[in-house]
């Protein structure tokens, strides 16, 4: 198999054992490499593979199957259609522009992947740019490789592949070799050592790289997997998922072993340090040592640049996707079209027609049995009724419709490094400002100082209101955190209970209270009091960030912060574009 190019690799692996591996994620823009790819893709199957394309606005009947309803109305009784999930069976489903998924659909995807009801396996063409757009996490968990297109120069010798050149390997024998491929215990050990040093928590890439190693060894005509077909493994299904340097956990082990004590302690004699020695390492446990090391050079030689900074924040609890698409706290009757519901016709419901009929269609002999029985008279004076309705027929339209996003900030403008707090929340509510008449969200603040919290500023979007307000902020005084707190809490909830929006809170404090809600002096009972309006917050489920302006972290910062379920982000000495990269990344 070719060695220079990631992605003719992967489709080969993806070719001896699809429904092994689940599917491939292909990175990258459209374009001639691409293709390529996909038609050697298709030239390596068997010509009676079934390849089918996912619209991203399919409906459930289409995906899942159900109703046909023109020819159900044309022969009088139901007729089901297969989905594209049934017609995809042994075959490849490709899904276009994956980055845009929305969750719903993937969720189906991947719980077809997990059942394994249908035997197929899903090439999703991911075109994102940005740690934003991306394939949402649970799909992409059962994708085992994830790889990108050749560079341009290398698409030409691609296309020649798929269109008159030979086959790189016999494919039916590499599926008949894959099968009498033993399980070899270090081999897959030295996988899970090294996506434990990736940073990977979940067993299920390491199994999928030992598939993937498989698949390679017998494509590669082995009995058995060796060194290099683990390394391959890797670099496919461990390397784009890495969330950690191995470099970097060792140091974070070394840094949190214990300092070497000043005083010398006394030597023990020889035949206690000779029973205190560790012992010695077998053989076998020597070489899978070095397998592991030298996998975990592998899988890191693959990682891409600046995919670890892209990670460096913590994923938000609505998953990948979820980001500004709050659920409306009211039904819509505009905006992108959701899977219609049974309901009832409102004031300002909308009938789905189609779904309507598709319901009534299966009852349709069993009702007019039923009106036979009763002696009814035939309906609008005909010899016949067309199609008998029911009210638990009716399916009501849905739409969803973004939902602006208010970021407030909570600044503790007490004590004598308030000016410096306040300068960094400046520069991050007008950086924050400037996405507002893109995506069209809205700023709030909050300062808290003396004995009592203050909305100083309204949501809105006027980047000269916002710089006005900030402007005229007074500092110094106590710090009443329970009742920044607190008002926070208020304008959150009443943003998403009355409006229907979405509250980003931002806190930006050391977490040093020293006055309580009732404005009594003291740091046990503020700090009790904070905590009792972090878990109130932390109950209304407000998503919110706590960023530690202490030259320190402070453990009372970090108390808070898991009281109130936010994001805890230390900045010592804040500067205005990290706090807003912080406030990115929950918001």
């Amino acid at each position: 198999m070719t060695e220079f190019d990631p992605g003719l690799q992967a489709i080969c692996l993806l070719a001896v054992d699809p429904q092994g591996l689940g599917g491939l994620c292909l990175r990258g823009a459209a374009g001639p490499a691409r293709d390529a790819l996909l038609a050697t893709l298709r030239r390596l199957l068997p010509a009676e593979t079934p390849w089918r394309r996912l619209p991203l606005q399919v409906d459930d009947e289409r995906l899942l199957g159900g109703l046909d309803l023109g020819l159900s109305l044309a022969a009088g009784r139901p007729v089901a259609q297969a989905g594209l999930l049934a017609e995809a069976d042994g075959g490849v489903l490709l899904l276009p522009m994956a980055e845009r998924v929305d969750a719903g659909l993937a969720a189906k995807l991947a719980s077809a992947l997990e059942q394994g009801a249908s035997r197929f396996c899903v090439v999703a063409l991911d075109e994102g740019q940005s740690a934003e757009e991306q394939l949402p996490a649970g799909l992409l968990e059962r994708l085992a490789l994830i790889a990108s297109p050749a560079a341009p120069d290398l698409a030409a010798g691609l296309a020649g592949l798929s269109e008159g050149q030979a086959l790189p390997f016999d494919l039916a024998e590499a599926r008949q070799r894959l099968a009498r491929i033993p399980y070899d215990d270090a081999t897959v050990e030295a996988l899970c050592g090294t996506a434990a040093a990736l940073g990977l928590q979940s067993l299920r890439a390491p199994w999928q790289a030992w598939r993937a190693a498989c698949a390679a060894a017998a494509i590669a005509g082995r009995d058995a997997v060796t060194q290099a077909d683990a390394e391959l493994a890797a670099r496919l299904v461990l390397a784009p998922r890495a969330r950690a340097l191995p470099q970097a956990q060792a140091e974070a082990e070394s840094a949190q072993a214990p300092e070497p004590s000043a005083s010398p302690e006394p030597q023990p004699s020889a035949p206690e340090a000779a029973d205190a020695s560790p012992p010695e390492p077998s053989e076998g446990e020597q070489q899978a040592q070095q397998l592991q090391e030298q996998m975990i050079a592998a899988a890191q030689a693959a990682i891409p640049p600046g995919l670890l900074a892209s990670l460096a924040g913590v994923p938000t609890k609505g998953g990948a996707g979820a980001g500004r698409r709050g659920a409306a706290a009211r039904p819509a009757q505009s905006g992108r079209p959701l899977a219609s519901r049974r309901g009832s016709l409102r004031a300002g419901s909308r009938l789905d027609l189609l779904a309507t009929m598709r319901a009534a269609i299966p009852w349709q002999r069993l009702r007019m049995l039923e009106r036979e029985q009763q002696g009814l008279a035939p309906v609008l004076g005909q010899t016949s009724a067309r199609l008998l309705l029911r009210r638990d027929d009716f399916h009501i339209k849905r739409y969803r419709r973004p939902n602006e996003t208010t970021t407030v900030f909570v600044v503790d403008a007490s004590g004598s490094q308030a000016l410096n707090r306040l300068a960094e929340a400046k520069g991050a509510v007008e950086l924050l400002l400037a996405d507002c008449y893109v995506r069209r969200d809205r700023v709030a603040l909050i300062a808290f100082r003396g004995e009592g919290a203050e909305v100083l500023l309204p949501p809105t979007r006027s980047l000269v209101r916002a710089r006005r307000s900030l402007s005229g902020l007074p500092g110094g005084g106590g710090t009443p955190l329970a009742a920044g707190i607190e008002a926070a809490w208020l304008l959150g909830s009443s943003l998403q209970s009355r409006e229907g929006g979405r509250a980003v809170l931002v806190f930006l404090t050391d977490a040093r209270a020293n006055i309580a809600r009732d404005g009594s002096a003291g740091r046990g009972a503020a700090m009790q009091d904070a905590l009792a309006a972090a878990q109130r917050l932390r109950a209304e489920g407000l998503a919110s960030v706590l960023i530690d302006t202490s030259p320190r972290p402070q453990p009372a910062a970090m108390a808070l912060a898991q009281a109130m379920a936010a994001r805890y982000v230390p900045l010592p000495q804040g500067q205005a574009a990290q706090v807003y990269a912080a406030v990115a990344r929950v918001g």
